[in-house]
């Protein structure tokens, strides 16, 4: 079978043609001489195999070949001007998909009011998140499941990934009247005196908080250990003990009734940062978005 083959801008020319019915306005309106656009149409007609004007000194008329072209042809435009439009909107950032990861108590506590005023800049981008640990979000902006990665903890960077610090997440106490009733700074080895809830092994917080509880001559015995921070806010609240945990978490906690007090000797600090694959190159959306939680003044924010 004879495949046909027209550029977009044989396209155009026929399709101007066949609207104006004149070679010479045709010709100005695309930019060619008069000669050059006669020399086009046949061309055209030529690899379509068709006749596709009647043509005489006065007049310029489609054959019916001309018309199914035509129709076609209208249609073929149409649908390029559409696919150039959404891929403009894409390079503007205006279009496109982010795909987050992070740990939940940065999820939930430092992304909602940035992808908020995010969402109001670009609402026709997809942001997509992900909840992880911190080793399974390195994995996922490593291996492309991400575009962004949020991690706590100071992370080298290296040739596959960037590490970019953004804020600075103190630990706080938690409790309820009966274990935190004054309005004061606690200690953690005041904490580690009460029923203490931790989280489990494995995680940036677990790990913070034995390293406080180390520095303070202690050893940590919670009575209960919590793979999810929902979790230990519930056991907190019904006065089952006390935990120490990053200001970011509290959003995650519940709607519960807790007291947080300042939590010192030693101030323990999470630092929260975001990682991207160095050798990968991110979406326009993507690259809008990291642009923004970078220009953010973060600190100042969930402080």
């Amino acid at each position: 079978m004879k495949r046909i083959n027209l550029d977009l801008f044989e396209l155009q020319v026929f399709t101007r043609l066949a609207e104006l019915q004149s070679f010479s306005a045709a010709a100005k309106e695309v930019g060619l001489s008069g000669p050059a656009l006669s020399r086009m149409i046949g061309r055209v007609e030529t690899r379509v195999g068709a006749r596709l004007f009647d043509r005489d000194t006065r007049n310029v008329r489609l054959t019916p070949q001309g018309e199914a072209l035509r129709d076609l042809a209208i249609r073929i435009l149409g649908e390029t001007e559409n696919a150039l439009n959404e891929f403009n909107g894409y390079l503007a950032a205006r279009r496109g998909r982010v795909i987050l990861a992070g740990l939940p108590s940065v999820t939930a506590g430092l992304l909602p009011p940035v992808v908020a005023r995010f969402m109001a800049q670009r609402p026709d981008v997809e942001i997509r998140i992900n909840d992880a640990l911190s080793d399974d979000v390195i994995a996922a902006v490593l291996d492309g499941r991400a575009d962004i990665g949020f991690t706590a903890g100071l992370i080298e960077s290296t040739d596959r990934l960037r590490f970019r610090p953004l804020l600075e997440d103190r630990f706080v106490a938690i409790g309820t009247p009966g274990y935190l009733a004054e309005d004061r700074a606690y200690t953690w080895a005041e904490m580690v005196e009460q029923p203490f809830i931790a989280m489990a092994r494995g995680t940036s917080v677990r790990a913070l908080s034995e390293a406080a509880i180390v520095q303070s001559g202690l050893l940590l015995r919670p009575c209960f250990e919590v793979s999810h921070l929902a979790t230990c806010g519930a056991l907190v609240a019904e006065g089952l003990g006390v935990s120490a945990l990053p200001s970011l978490t509290l959003p995650v906690l519940g709607r519960h009734a807790l007291i947080v007090r300042p939590l010192v000797e030693p101030s323990m600090i999470r630092l929260i940062g975001l990682v991207t694959a160095a050798d990968r190159t991110l979406s326009p959306a993507a690259q809008a978005f990291h642009d923004l939680i970078c220009d953010l003044n973060l600190q100042q924010a969930s402080g």
